[in-house]
């Protein structure tokens, strides 16, 4: 895989009169990458992906695509995205295949073999000669992406995809991503504030605040928590001699008993395998060892202190 960024954002801000509402913003991402934006509503996602895509200006910074500068050099940046902004827009009078045909007339190059290309990678093959009228809003969104996919794009942006959609329908979404960046090496740039979709769909999530870059981390250091300290579930009898025995053992940071009466213990990995020996040797009985996974949604009120999700 190509490891040069296919989109690279330095020091990207926008003020409007007075008031900073992106605030140099700086990263990159590499090809064949799902990244999300995540933050509560307001964070400044929507705004970032307007200025990637042109529909915004930029007031310091520079964003390039595939190294071309999206502020100078527009035409060479843009003919590498695909994009669908809020919700896609269709003729719903035509049907999906009509609705391709239409867009395909406006971009050189695309032929009727992609266009059955893209309906297939899609699949929306059953569906396609049906009016857009009569489609679910799930499929209006494979038929926004198929739209935007067809003239070969580097890039995919996708502004909240799954607004509107049932478990079904982003279960699908989900997996045609995925298949997408495995298959056609596509990267995925999705903003979100659903933090259990954006913690089974991405790689890598960027976290934004009131229009700050809070971090930029893989979805399993963000779902995993501290590298120094990680917190595990223990259960052993007896009970109250395992719990003694633990808490007064060096390095352990936190000890406590849960209501299904199983220990949970705060420490560093390496010292797990003590602990157990320590057991042992005071003749407690292990039934199982297990790490306790924070939630995306505990990680983030932990990063960013915010109150709310959005």
């Amino acid at each position: 895989m190509n490891n040069k960024p296919v989109i690279s954002l330095m020091n990207v801000t926008k003020r409007i009169g007075r008031n900073t509402i992106i605030d140099d913003l700086t990263f990159e991402v590499p090809q064949g990458e799902i990244f999300g934006f995540l933050g509560p509503n307001g964070a400044g996602k929507t705004t970032t992906i307007r200025m990637i895509v042109g529909l915004m200006s930029i007031t310091e910074g520079q964003i390039l695509i595939k190294g071309k500068n999206i502020k100078t050099e527009f035409e060479q940046a843009i003919r590498h995205v695909g994009a669908i902004v809020e919700s896609p827009e269709m003729y719903k009078y035509l049907s999906g295949y009509h609705n391709l045909i239409h867009y395909a007339r406006m971009v050189p190059g695309v032929t009727k073999e992609r266009i059955d290309e893209v309906v297939s990678l899609v699949k929306l093959e059953n569906r396609i000669h049906d009016k857009v009228k009569k489609y679910s809003l799930g499929m209006r969104q494979r038929l926004g992406v198929a739209q935007a996919l067809l003239h070969r794009p580097s890039l995919l942006i996708l502004d909240e995809p799954t607004n509107g959609l049932d478990p079904a329908g982003i279960r699908e979404l989900r997996d045609y991503l995925r298949h997408l960046t495995h298959t056609e090496g596509i990267t995925v740039v999705v903003s979100s504030h659903l933090l259990s979709e954006m913690e089974l769909m991405c790689d890598r999530v960027a976290i934004l605040q009131q229009g700050k870059l809070v971090d930029v981390m893989p979805i399993e250091r963000l779902t995993h928590g501290n590298d120094q300290a990680q917190t595990y579930q223990i259960k052993a009898k007896p009970l109250e001699l395992a719990l003694s025995t633990i808490k007064q053992m060096e390095e352990v940071l936190e000890v406590k008993l849960t209501q299904d009466a199983h220990i949970e213990v705060t420490t560093r990995e390496e010292r797990i395998p003590d602990i157990l020996v320590e057991l042992m040797q005071n003749n407690i009985r292990i039934y199982g060892v297990q790490m306790v996974l924070q939630s995306l949604e505990e990680r983030f009120l932990e990063i960013t202190g915010a109150g709310q999700i959005g």
